[in-house]
């Protein structure tokens, strides 16, 4: 490591700031920094000169400045063994492929970019599990609460659903409802309230109707009009994203839409997706919202297994056409296990981070990396550069 992430810090300044002020990738940097190793972009000579005088500026001292290239080898140990906080926010962020990674690797389209299509969907048993459970309750009937992280691919799942049942042409009302900018309770900003989800029911179903304007004569008009879509053969199902959003009362709420009947035909079906919050909410220690929880089957989007990264890193080049073996060191699936091992709320204890955004964005800064140093493989060394 040089002596130069010392220097940085002696003045008050990122990594990120020097990157902007040389013009060089702060990947780059970071390589730089941590691991000696000095980007091909951009002549050595040339970007030392650039970096002494953005640290004389900013008022380092001349001792600092002359030794600010020395290897410090004494920091080693610790440097692998953890990451700064800086590092660790930089694997949240959205990462682009670029110009020079797509040509280096011969990649012209980003692997872990938005999908298109179902079958570019990776699906590991864990995410089979959650995904047939939606398509059940949507199709069959029932109540269920997805949860996961952000990136674990949430989304993903809720827009295959509206897919599959789009081309499997099934008699199946998906009842969307905007939760924007909406928060749990009432001093932080507008909730999302029962009549919300009444109105946006009510408008899917019958939406010539006009809205009785007492709350029991809507619900009254709803639960009518729910029975003349069923009388018709659909079936309709209530999915909420951003479900961790919703306020408690309006979680017990949902107990009178799911007794919308007719006979013993239950009217409407709900997904809640929603982040790990809303699991605390649906907590079978709450006896405010028990009545609800009991109904409900809450299923969990895990982290990818380490065994499968390979696999799963395998798919997403392959649906790139490239594949992976040509330029991936197995030494740098290790990496990325250990890499995206991240603090948990529990004190000293480490939790993974394997889902498909984070991986995504770690891979594709190490790409932009391996392009910017000229390495034509990622191994071990690009992803713990990665900063």
């Amino acid at each position: 490591m040089l002596k130069l992430k010392g220097a940085l810090t002696s003045v008050g300044k990122s990594q990120a700031d020097l990157a902007r002020a040389v013009g060089v990738n702060r990947s780059a940097i970071t390589h730089l920094c941590n691991n000696n190793l000095w980007p091909k972009s951009i002549g050595r000579a040339e970007l030392e000169q650039k970096i002494r005088s953005f640290l004389e500026r900013c008022g380092a001292a001349a001792a600092t400045v002359s030794t600010a290239f020395d290897d410090e080898t004494a920091h080693d140990d610790a440097r692998q063994s953890s990451m700064s906080a800086e590092d660790e926010e930089m694997l949240l962020r959205k990462q682009r492929l670029t110009p020079a990674a797509k040509k280096a690797f011969g990649i012209f389209r980003d692997p872990f970019d938005e999908l298109h299509s179902p079958d570019e969907m990776w699906v590991s048993p864990d995410i089979r599990y959650v995904r047939d459970s939606m398509y059940t309750t949507a199709r069959y009937g029932g109540f269920v609460a997805v949860i996961g992280e952000s990136g674990s691919g949430k989304s993903t799942l809720r827009r295959d659903l509206v897919q599959r049942i789009e081309d499997e042409h099934l008699p199946v009302k998906l009842v969307e409802p905007y939760v924007v900018e909406a928060e749990d309770n009432d001093r932080k900003g507008k909730t999302f309230k029962s009549s919300d989800i009444t109105s946006a029911l009510l408008a899917a179903v019958a939406p010539l109707e006009k809205p009785k304007i007492s709350p029991q004569a809507r619900f009254r008009q709803l639960h009518q009009a729910l029975k003349d879509s069923q009388a018709a053969g659909y079936r309709h199902c209530l999915v909420i994203e951003e479900a961790h959003s919703l306020p408690i009362p309006t979680l017990k709420h949902l107990k009178r839409i799911l007794e919308l009947e007719v006979g013993f035909t239950k009217l409407v079906s709900v997904i809640l997706i929603g982040q790990p919050e809303l699991a605390d909410k649906l907590s079978v220690n709450r006896m405010d919202v028990r009545e609800v929880v009991q109904r409900c089957e809450v299923v969990s989007l895990n982290p990818i297994d380490p065994a499968d990264l390979a696999e799963f890193l395998a798919f997403r080049f392959e649906k790139s056409g490239r594949k992976a073996d040509g330029f991936l060191e197995e030494s740098a699936i290790d990496a990325i296990v250990a890499r995206l091992r991240l603090p948990s709320r529990k004190r000293d204890v480490r939790v993974s981070n394997l889902y498909p955004l984070a991986v995504g964005n770690l891979m594709t800064a190490a790409m932009n990396l391996a392009a910017e140093l000229g390495a034509p493989q990622i191994d071990a060394q690009t992803i713990n550069g990665v900063g």
